[in-house]
């Protein structure tokens, strides 16, 4: 590798080689005439840095790995030094398939690439098609979300590093796994960002709730837009990663022709052409807007996918009785039916949440698989007081009701980890930060929850967790619900198995609608939900009788009512053909 780097107003920029314990070489770089400097050739597993007008040294904004962490030197690594074992594979359409959202670092008890690993073969056998890994780009200590990496083009070297990640995608593929990874361009983290030293990454032009926005319109922009762009063109390339996930898309503030998310879609669709396998990009957006998803042809941004909250909102509202915060809005049979039927609750419908309108509609041609659906997914769970699923609450059968709703539904269905047999066990926000950047984080975090109606919600007094204590870390992991036998967990492992087996015989193409039966509107009670088939979950503590004399799946005890009637005990639920 050459050494080089974007720094278009510097004076001058020396290459700095060597172990931060070595007798490191100074190598003074040349400008070109597009702001780029050049420097040495640097061989496989070198360390280096740059100082930038006798400033520094510091990390190569595009450095492959941080094995010092994110604020010591950068090494190179050559990606194509990796022998690929995965030649039968041809890639998998993120439309339609089912997405396992997955924390490297509290999937294993080891929290590394190499250890989930193992576990692929299970989650291709349980039925998922693409593994989406919350971020891995570097990000300061060794545990923490990833969202606020600072070395977007490293690999967290807490999980194994770039070559961990290629072992990876490069066994997932064997396995018949597509891989899916979060990256993060709205904004770097506080702690170890240094694009500012080199050249004008971000602007105050904009503001977002991190602070500058990240530099796309204004002066020497391209700098920034083509850091993105090269960034995703390498994970898909040199680490043959299927789909990206683009994190709060609403926070890349562009007032330029093309957008960037755009001009992303359109490099993705060449770079698809060129590698002879799909590509995809699924955005995160909270603007309840389908131009996410339209073709660029059309004056869209192209998106492949895009979450829908409002899906998860209705469901987890329905299910739970949960009111506070944006819940709000949501925890009527009309909501849940609304989603179903549209994707978007508020589609220009006043929102008291937000106390305005919000949203436009979605167009009945619009294929419904365009949009990602769950039940949990690390939002939802770890931004929650004290991180409880879903499942350590809810019963058996609501459980099980809610994975129907996101299985069997029209639109692109994702499990959270752990969520396929019942996992219980929380998953909390969790930092490793140095002080005092430590003790502001742990302060913010115990102020933002309070006052806020959880002490209601959990029925007395809440303590947060201090996401800086070690053990808030530890006890996030997953249980041994993966590879354990349990009733409860066997139970759920066995009814996703039919749900999954089911999906063959779902179309995205046909309406969904959801109906109460016999119980009020407001309440988690008995529910049906009609498309080209029918779900029956009984959520009372008394046996009701509903139609459908074919059971093609059941949770709970159901048995023949006669006259083509099904009962329903207490808490079952059963799917059966459409009516």
């Amino acid at each position: 590798m050459r050494a080089r780097v974007w720094a278009p107003t510097a004076d001058a920029v020396v290459a700095v080689i060597g172990a931060p314990d070595s007798d490191r070489v100074r190598e003074p770089m040349t400008r070109g005439s597009d702001g780029w400097w050049h420097g040495p050739e640097l061989a496989h597993g070198t360390d280096y840095a740059y100082e930038v007008d006798g400033e520094g040294p510091w990390p190569d904004p595009r450095s492959a790995q941080q094995p010092y962490g994110v604020h010591g030197p950068s090494r190179v690594f050559e990606s194509g030094l990796h022998r690929w074992q995965d030649g039968e594979w041809r890639g998998v359409d993120a439309l339609g398939a089912v997405f396992y959202e997955m924390h490297i670092g509290t999937f294993t008890p080891t929290g590394t690439l190499d250890a989930a690993i193992v576990q692929l073969p299970d989650l291709k056998a349980t039925g998922v098609d693409i593994v989406e890994l919350m971020p891995v780009a570097g990000f300061p200590g060794r545990h923490g979300w990833g969202y606020d990496g600072v070395a977007l083009y490293a690999v967290h070297e807490a999980y194994g590093g770039p070559a961990a990640l290629q072992r990876f995608v490069d066994a997932a593929h064997q396995a018949g796994l597509g891989v899916c990874l979060d990256v993060v361009y709205n904004h770097l983290g506080p702690d170890g960002n240094y694009l500012s030293k080199f050249g004008p990454y971000f602007t105050d032009a904009h503001h977002t709730p991190w602070g500058w926005a990240v530099n796309l319109d204004q002066d020497d922009a391209h700098g920034m837009r083509d850091f993105i762009r090269d960034n995703v063109s390498r994970w898909l390339t040199d680490f043959r990663i299927d789909c990206l996930r683009l994190d709060a898309v609403h926070e890349l503030q562009d007032d330029s022709d093309p957008h960037i998310l755009a001009q992303l879609s359109d490099d993705t669709a060449a770079l698809a052409e060129r590698e002879g396998r799909p590509l995809s990009l699924v955005a995160e957006s909270d603007l309840n807007d389908v131009r996410m998803v339209t073709p660029t042809s059309e004056g869209g941004y192209g998106m492949t996918a895009q979450w829908a909250d409002d899906v998860h909102h209705a469901i987890h509202a329905y299910l739970t009785g949960e009111r506070h915060g944006y819940y709000v809005d949501f925890g009527s049979i009309e909501a849940l039916d609304k989603v179903y039927r549209d994707a978007f609750w508020h589609d220009g419908t006043y929102s008291p949440f937000r106390d305005r309108a919000w949203g436009a509609p979605v167009p009945a041609e619009v294929d419904r698989r365009r949009f990602v659906v769950c039940a949990s997914n690390h939002d939802q769970v770890g931004n929650r007081a004290i991180g409880d699923r879903p499942a350590s609450t809810l019963s058996p059968g609501a459980q099980a009701a809610s994975l129907a709703l996101v299985l069997l539904g029209p639109f692109t269905p994702m499990l959270f980890m752990g969520e396929e047999y019942g996992e219980t066990r929380p998953f909390m926000f969790f930092t490793d930060h140095d002080e005092p950047l430590g003790t502001a984080v742990s302060e913010g975090r115990m102020s933002e929850f309070a006052g806020h109606g959880w002490e209601d919600l959990y029925g007395g007094e809440v303590h947060v967790p201090d996401p800086q204590d070690r053990t808030t870390f530890l006890r996030s992991k997953l249980g041994s619900g993966i590879g354990s036998s349990s009733a409860g967990n066997d139970a759920i492992r066995a009814w996703v198995a039919d749900l999954m087996a089911l999906r063959v015989r779902v179309d995205s193409r046909e309406a969904w609608a959801a109906h109460p039966a016999g119980a009020s509107e407001s309440a988690p009670r008995v529910l049906t939900m009609h498309g080209p088939l029918t779900v029956h979950a009984n959520l009372t503590d008394t046996p009701v009788t509903v139609p459908g004399a074919a059971p093609l799946a059941t949770f709970g005890d159901v048995t023949d009512a006669g006259d083509g009637d099904l009962l329903l005990a207490a808490d079952a639920v059963v799917v059966v053909p459409a009516s």
